[in-house]
């Protein structure tokens, strides 16, 4: 095509007043076929793309011939807001950064226009660029009030940064133009240009909140289940589950901050009295306010978070009866105690925590003051008092116990008395200091196993410096669990006494142990002498005495003396004085021999228990005798308390009782809660009725459910709860089952995750009879429940049997490269692999990850369902559940389970009214890469 044909044409055109079909109809005469006026680089009407009209635009910079930009204004102002290319992807990108230019061109156009009319004023003359700056802002408004046009230009900023950086600054100086403006309606315009283009890099992120709504009890539900069950646990894990769940159910910070405090005051008002009591204090008063400070850093400025949570203070004093109720379980004020940790931890202002203080003596029933018990220290104050001590006491097992054993005996005595233990353990565990609370224990047993060349005085606090340490694990082990015992040790280490007898002789719930395991069987001739020490002295030796090879040679001794009483060679007179050694200097012999008998008693026939059990009988009874060592009464608690949780699973299983001397106080009040001769799946779907009901979850339900979750298995539980939630045809009680199921999940959130996404739900998907059980409301809800899946995991299941199960292909770098540089309309490509690539394996996310292999299967099948011909109640369901991923979204979140989803589902998608919108585009793309980059301008282009 010759320009000077081009010229001609333009004069006719002119001339004879063309319309722009015979335009239209004589330029494609100058035209070979296939060529494009994008190539050409030629802005004309009707037949140009919108890219090439605002490239042109964007390079015309003489803002003082008022016409020509007047009629540059008027051709943008008659497609700004309907851009659209139906080209290649790589033409929707440069629609992009074609508007990115243009709006550098307005911007510029606008602060020439303002410059010329400030000019204008201060020279008293006519104002000529008033009306040209008028022009400016309503084509910039017009521009930018447009989403599609926004969410362009969030890409096109991506692809381009020096770009917006010129764009921020030619927004500065604007601004600084107009500061002086004196025509407030072209003033304020400018600002809300200027709002709209700073929105452009966070319009992601803006979710609305629930104002209407009061209550949360996914988020009371979390709190309960972390405070009954894991107070040992880690605190990030928690607060990125409290964030998903505020993030997914657009919770209000005041109101998510309310509905922590509220799950707190119920965890202290209903947990049984003892231990439990302590570690709902410690969780009260010493976790969740480190937890606020943590979630503190996810919101942005400090001030507005201290006055969110001082905001949810004036909800909580707003429950009066609940705060009553607490202060009549607590024997104090709680909430005062509260508001001084919050103080302490710089998340309330002085000034509200005295305003706050004063309204709650104000409101709080003065029959509470007077019926305080001032000789009952308040457990609030003594956590709180508990917590440096803890501190003190990591200090002072630091030290060297070879040279001060006895000023070492003296703290931990102390630490026997009441229940000062538990108060410290407590402390320990709500502040993550328990796992080195319990590591200076074991080195201290370990040091005090062998002695040589000591005293009788030294022998006896060698003694008990052992017997107090193994009994304080044993403790903490059975009330904390295991895995707070076990070290990290590396191979070649020797693992300690203390460990080694834990994992393998220890019984614990769920664990059965062997009674032939090498194990119990030690040297023969430590037992023999260990037999003829417990049967012939009257007393236990302590000098020399290696109490770690006592530990382990009980229970072949107890073997011989049982074999020796079911033989008549001994009397029950010689088992009383036997047991009586064993328990009357070192209560940890009596534990590791009754350990030993409750694996023997297991094995046994209905007619052989009854010596094994008299034995336990023996052991657990105190002796009182005046020749024991210091601490003794103290010791035997702690004792029976180990003896009793040892016992409990055998007892109930041979239907024998052995009452264990009380202290009245249930130390086992979350045990045996399953009513007898109960189908298992009546109970669950009994408990889960009443849960829903009710509409939170207490703390012994936490209990049955977890029992459940064990004795049925992660896929029985699962799926006969969402056969519950899908038979519930009420809106609200669907929403709240969703909810609750949520919380009840994280008893073992990681499990149920695989299970669901790579089970139920594809089930449930695939199953044309199942598809009904998926309509709204019930299929709405447990696609509200199924968008988050990135959890702490709690166990380790077998990798390899997930890459059996769920084979994705891994595709190699060669491949992908191939792939990406193959364009898009070439019949020669691959069109399996093509519709599997996602931007995960552009990541290189590890695929032999279980959870990263369900995920990938799982939106492959997505993305087959979309594709698909077939409508029905499963392609709903796929649309709420896409919904749902958005929703949950954080802005730039490349880690998100939507970086599985295949790049051709997105064309699938932007078909449904619901998700046809430029934010939802970008959410579900991964503007990270290039490619995602292609794809959203491509499908936003098209809108």
């Amino acid at each position: 095509m010759k320009v000077v044909n081009l010229k001609q044409a333009i004069l006719q055109a002119w001339k004879e007043r063309w319309s722009d079909y015979q335009w239209a109809i004589n330029m494609k005469k100058f035209f070979p076929k296939g060529a494009t006026w994008d190539i050409l680089n030629l802005a004309v009407p009707s037949m140009v793309s919108c890219s090439s009209v605002l490239s042109a635009i964007s390079k015309f910079d003489d803002f003082s011939r008022d016409l020509c930009v007047q009629a540059l204004l008027d051709i943008m102002d008659m497609f700004c807001d309907r851009l659209s290319c139906h080209g290649k992807a790589e033409e929707c990108i440069g629609l992009c950064r074609a508007l990115l230019s243009a709006l550098h061109w307005l911007l510029r156009c606008t602060a020439a226009s303002a410059e010329r009319l400030q000019e204008g004023l201060e020279a008293g003359t006519q104002a000529p660029g008033e009306k040209q700056l008028a022009w400016c802002l309503q084509c910039l408004e017009k521009t930018l009030s447009s989403t599609k046009n926004r969410a362009l230009l969030h890409i096109a900023r991506l692809e381009e940064a020096s770009s917006w950086t010129a764009i921020e600054h030619s927004l500065l100086k604007l601004g600084e133009i107009l500061a002086n403006l004196s025509n407030p309606q072209l003033r304020s315009q400018a600002e809300h240009c200027g709002t709209l283009i700073r929105s452009i890099p966070s319009m992601l992120s803006v979710h609305s909140e629930q104002l209407h709504k009061t209550g949360f009890p996914t988020v009371h539900a979390l709190i309960l289940l972390e405070g009954t069950m894991n107070l040992t646990g880690e605190m990030q894990p928690l607060v990125e589950q409290l964030m998903m769940v505020k993030r997914m159910q657009h919770i209000p910070t005041p109101l998510f901050v309310l509905e922590i405090w509220k799950a707190c005051f119920v965890g202290l008002i209903e947990s049984p009295e003892g231990t439990q009591e302590l570690k709902w204090t410690a969780f009260t008063y010493l976790k969740i306010p480190q937890v606020l400070v943590k979630l503190k850093k996810y919101f942005h400025g400090e001030k507005d978070f201290a006055e969110d949570v001082n905001c949810a203070f004036e909800y909580l004093l707003k429950l009066t009866p609940l705060l009553d109720k607490a202060d009549q379980r607590c024997n104090c004020d709680c909430t005062n105690f509260l508001l001084q940790e919050c103080n302490k931890q710089g998340l309330l202002s002085e000034v509200n925590f005295a305003s706050l203080v004063g309204k709650r003596t104000a409101d709080r029933d003065p029959q509470l003051k007077s019926s305080e018990n001032a000789n009952i220290q308040p457990n609030p104050g003594l956590i709180l008092r508990a917590e440096p001590t803890v501190t003190n006491i990591l200090k002072t097992m630091d030290a060297d116990h070879s040279k001060s054993p006895e000023g070492l005996l003296g703290v931990l005595g102390h630490m026997l008395s009441g229940k000062s233990l538990d108060l410290l353990l407590a402390a320990a565990a709500a502040t993550g200091k328990l796992k080195s609370f319990a590591r200076k224990f074991i080195n201290l047993n370990e040091f005090t196993t062998h002695g040589s060349g000591e005293s009788t005085k030294t022998a006896s606090v060698r003694a008990l410096l052992f017997d107090i340490s193994f009994l304080m694990l044993c403790h903490v082990a059975q009330t904390y669990g295991s895995e707070v015992i076990l070290s990290e040790s590396s191979s070649g280490e020797e693992v300690p006494f203390f460990e080694t007898w834990m994992q393998t002789c220890m019984p614990e719930e769920g664990k059965i142990l062997n009674p032939d395991h090498p194990c119990f069987r030690p040297d023969s001739t430590k037992v023999e002498s260990l037999v003829a020490l417990l049967n012939n002295s009257s007393e236990m030796k302590l000098v020399q005495m290696k109490w770690h090879e006592a530990c382990l040679s009980i229970s072949a001794a107890i073997l011989e003396i049982l074999n020796a009483w079911e033989n008549g060679v001994l009397a029950f007179e010689s088992i009383q004085k036997i047991t009586d050694n064993i328990k009357g200097k070192v209560c940890s012999l009596a534990v590791c021999a009754v350990a030993w008998l409750v694996a023997h008693v297991r094995m046994l026939g209905l007619d052989e228990r009854e010596k094994s059990l008299q034995m336990i009988r023996q052991l657990a009874g105190p002796l009182y005798s005046e020749n024991t060592l210091q601490f003794y009464n103290e010791r035997v608690v702690i004792m029976n308390s180990i003896l009793e949780h040892m016992c409990a699973d055998v007892l109930q299983q041979t239907a024998t009782q052995i009452k264990f001397p009380s202290t009245g106080v249930d130390t086992m009040p979350y045990w045996n809660l399953l009513p007898p001769k109960r189908p298992i799946k009546e109970v669950l779907t009994d408990i889960f009725a009443k849960v829903l009901e009710k509409g939170w979850v207490d703390s012994r339900s936490i209990h049955i459910l977890d029992t459940l979750l064990h004795m049925g298995g992660v896929y029985w539980f699962c799926n006969n709860l969402i056969k519950e939630l899908l038979k519930e045809t009420r809106k609200e009680h669907t929403l709240r089952a969703v909810q609750l199921l949520y919380s009840i999940f994280c008893l073992d959130m990681h499990q149920v995750t695989l299970v669901l996404l790579g089970h139920i739900l594809p089930g449930l998907l695939t199953d044309s009879s199942k598809w009904h059980s998926l309509m709204d409301p019930p299929g709405t809800a447990l696609a509200k429940g199924q968008a988050s899946s990135r959890q702490k995991k709690r166990h380790r299941e077998d990798i390899e049997d997930y890459i059996s199960l769920f084979p994705v292909e891994d595709m190699q770098p060669s491949k992908l490269m191939r792939l990406l540089s193959s364009n898009e309309d070439d019949a020669t490509t691959d069109r399996s692999m093509n519709s599997s690539l996602s931007a995960s394996q552009l990541h290189t996310v590890n695929m032999r990850d279980p959870l990263n292999r369900v995920l990938a299967n799982l939106f492959l099948l997505i993305s087959s369902i979309l594709g698909s011909r077939t409508a029905g109640p499963h392609t709903q369901f796929v649309h709420w559940f896409m919904e749902e991923c958005v929703g949950c979204l954080e802005q730039d979140s490349r880690g998100s389970i939507l970086q599985f989803m295949p790049f051709t589902t997105v064309s699938e998608l932007v078909k449904v009214s619901a998700m046809s919108s430029p934010k939802v585009v970008l959410a579900i793309t991964d503007l990270s890469l290039p490619l995602g980059r292609q794809v959203a301008a491509k499908a936003i282009a098209a809108l």
